[in-house]
């Protein structure tokens, strides 16, 4: 019950923002499940078109960094690209160009790790790790032919 009085004390804005990113978030985690990569890339493509193309950044980085935090604390087994490709198609939504990375790296004991982060002016909006440096990144997916 604090939960939801927590989130009615919301303004509309951050209540409207956060509902759409759990959705979102949801749907990411089913599409990355049920779907091969390159499909759900291109159905991403066609969500991150901007909300109002005749105006700009209506909401800030830092909120959306704040819903996609918040909504992965109450959702169950969010990973990191999950994560990564909701804060990009909210980003892409709202004008702010920003770019998924993606590294791999091996740990101690030879296995392949992968980790995923939204960069937006060559900073690290989300995913930063206090270790990512050991993860080289993979090319970009910036002009690859879907």
């Amino acid at each position: 019950m604090t939960l939801l009085f927590k989130f009615l004390r919301f303004d509309a804005g951050d209540r409207h923002l956060l509902i759409m990113t759990l959705i979102l978030l949801a749907a990411m985690r089913l599409g990355l499940w049920l779907l091969p990569f390159r499909t759900l890339l291109k159905l991403l493509a066609r969500i991150s078109q901007p909300v109002h193309p005749q105006t700009t950044n209506q909401v800030s980085i830092r909120k959306i960094v704040w819903a996609v935090n918040v909504a992965s604390r109450y959702m169950l087994g969010v990973k990191c690209l999950a994560r990564a490709l909701t804060t990009q198609v909210l980003m892409n939504r709202y004008k702010h160009p920003c770019q998924l990375r993606i590294g791999v790296a091996k740990d101690n004991s030879g296995i392949l790790e992968a980790h995923a982060w939204i960069e937006h002016q060559g900073k690290i909006v989300i995913g930063n790790l206090s270790d990512l440096s050991r993860f080289i990144p993979l090319p970009t997916l910036e002009g690859v032919k879907l």
